[in-house]
């Protein structure tokens, strides 16, 4: 399956034979994983990232892998938990936009972090608990927070909320926790019109034009040209939810796990995902998601603690979008 060819490698686990190789022993050696009696470190993997791609019952697993349930079932927890050991190893450090930016999407967004957003992943829970699941689409599933790099690769996620929180209700969450997102004075993210505008969060206009399909014609205002720009920086939260969906098909529909387990299972897809961006001189996922892929429709102690509205952040989008209205007809004058 794994070491056939890196073709094979690909199909099973997503990775090449030498990201392969090398994801084994760093769970070996920081993550806490050991050979056993009758299983090897990298069978270990192999199931588990075969399940994390293809959404397979323990019982196929079991049958590919002449193993029994209950041994599928039990290392598939010990990866998982490895996985989460090192997960300051994978995720990825934020590194704010220099003042001397040349990147035309990000030139304009100097200070800021990434970009985040919320998805939604399905999930099994009982059927007495369904309710505060059910989204607004009426799919039970569970409320997931992602923060990203411009290079597409996670600095945060929080799963777990129900399908029914609000988007802002899981940020407050997550900046509120002691170990969540940070984010220092000066810096921020850029986020949809579902989140405030303020302090560390930088939202588009609402009422105007945002989405990357609804640019059929130019912009005519300095809030439409605002917006253009920053659904342009902000789209890469989109394309990272659309390469680990489009990597692990466990995110895709509902999965055989319990709902216990699928808020670490998530962040397992996410680290992984780093972790492959990082290693493979080549991902063949990246080219299936297009590039306007949209989803369907360290100072802890200096750090923004709270969400709530800012006039100055209102006054800070206003003066960015002025400016970038004038330099864009600047241009088309010349």
């Amino acid at each position: 399956m794994v070491y056939a060819s890196d073709v094979a490698s690909v199909v099973t686990t997503r990775m090449d034979i030498y990201t392969f190789t090398k994801l084994c022993k760093i769970l070996e050696n920081r993550g806490g994983l050991s050979n056993s009696k009758n299983m090897l470190v990298d069978e270990q993997v192999a199931m588990f990232l075969h399940t994390l791609a293809h959404n397979e019952k323990n019982r196929n697993i079991g049958i590919m892998f002449k193993r029994s349930g209950e041994t599928i079932c039990r290392y598939f927890k010990l990866v998982l938990k490895a996985v989460c050991q090192v997960h300051k190893e994978f995720y990825k450090e934020p590194v704010p936009i220099p003042d001397n930016e040349i990147d035309e999407r990000w030139k304009w967004f100097k200070g800021c972090l990434g970009a985040l957003d919320g998805t939604y992943v399905k999930v099994r829970v009982p059927a007495s608990d369904r309710k505060p699941y059910r989204s607004r689409k009426g799919e039970i599933c569970t409320n997931v927070l992602g923060v990203c790099t411009r290079d597409l690769q996670f600095t945060y996620v929080l799963a777990g909320w129900e399908g029914s929180a609000a988007d802002s209700r899981v940020l407050r969450d997550a900046i509120s926790r002691p170990n969540g997102l940070k984010v220092p004075h000066g810096n921020y993210y850029l986020c949809d019109a579902g989140y405030m505008n303020c302090e560390g969060f930088l939202s588009p206009y609402r009422g105007q034009r945002y989405h990357l399909n609804d640019w059929n014609h130019p912009p005519t205002t300095a809030k439409e040209l605002y917006n253009m720009r920053h659904a342009q920086a902000r789209n890469v939260i989109e394309r990272c939810f659309g390469l680990i969906k489009n990597r692990w098909a466990i995110l895709r529909d509902v999965s055989f796990h319990p709902h216990d387990s699928m808020s670490r299972i998530i962040i397992a897809c996410c680290l992984i995902n780093n972790f492959i961006r990082a290693t493979m001189a080549e991902d063949p996922i990246e080219h299936e998601v297009p590039i306007n892929h949209t989803q369907p429709i360290n100072d802890h102690d200096n750090v923004i603690t709270t969400v709530e509205t800012s006039q100055v952040w209102s006054d800070y989008r206003d003066n960015l979008a002025n400016a970038m209205f004038t330099e864009w007809n600047a241009r088309r004058a010349h």
